[in-house]
């Protein structure tokens, strides 16, 4: 969404944002949340995420969770996509990112990630990179649902921001000596 497009956000509104009980806003992301595979050896569950303030209008939520700074001639790596999100929902538990969806609200849908399968994949950068950036970005939608069935995270994320009204983003980061 452009600047010229982009919802005004009015003094007395709340503001939109995402929090975690798992790491601080820029902080370092915990072995829990690390993958398990790939030399990586965390336990790869998805940290605990709360929002507030959301823009009046949403419908519903988006999470798309990216690594701008891993290795793929630009492209980054995707983490995490969750869509259909219900507009009551305000949180999702730590663990909400099991591949086959269960700890998620009614409702709500992964995208196959990077790693090539819905859920949760955590870090797991190469060893020596500088510690990368992991985005955890909840958007505000003006739609119930997406069709998002057979969509690559790509295009899952095109769509997202085809409808969003609002985000709020956590950034969190991980290196490997």
């Amino acid at each position: 969404m452009s600047a010229l497009n982009a919802p005004k956000q009015h003094e007395d509104s709340p503001r939109f944002t995402l929090t975690s009980a798992d790491f601080k806003p820029n902080g370092t992301i915990q072995m829990e949340q690390v993958f398990n595979g790939s030399s990586c050896t965390g336990k790869n569950i998805s940290p605990a995420l709360a929002w507030s303030g959301a823009p009046a209008g949403t419908k519903s939520f988006a999470l798309l969770v990216h690594d701008p700074d891993a290795p793929t001639g630009g492209a980054g790596w995707w983490h995490w996509l969750v869509v259909n999100i219900p507009a009551s929902a305000t949180a999702l538990a730590k663990d909400a990112g099991k591949a086959d969806g269960s700890n998620l609200p009614a409702g709500a849908v992964q995208v196959g990630t990077d790693f090539g399968s819905p859920g949760w994949g955590g870090p797991c950068p190469p060893v020596g990179d500088e510690p990368h950036r992991y985005n955890f970005t909840l958007y505000a939608l003006k739609t119930d649902r997406l069709d998002v069935s057979g969509a690559s995270a790509s295009l899952a994320g095109f769509m997202v921001n085809a409808y969003a009204i609002g985000k709020a983003t956590l950034t969190g980061m991980f290196g490997r000596k």
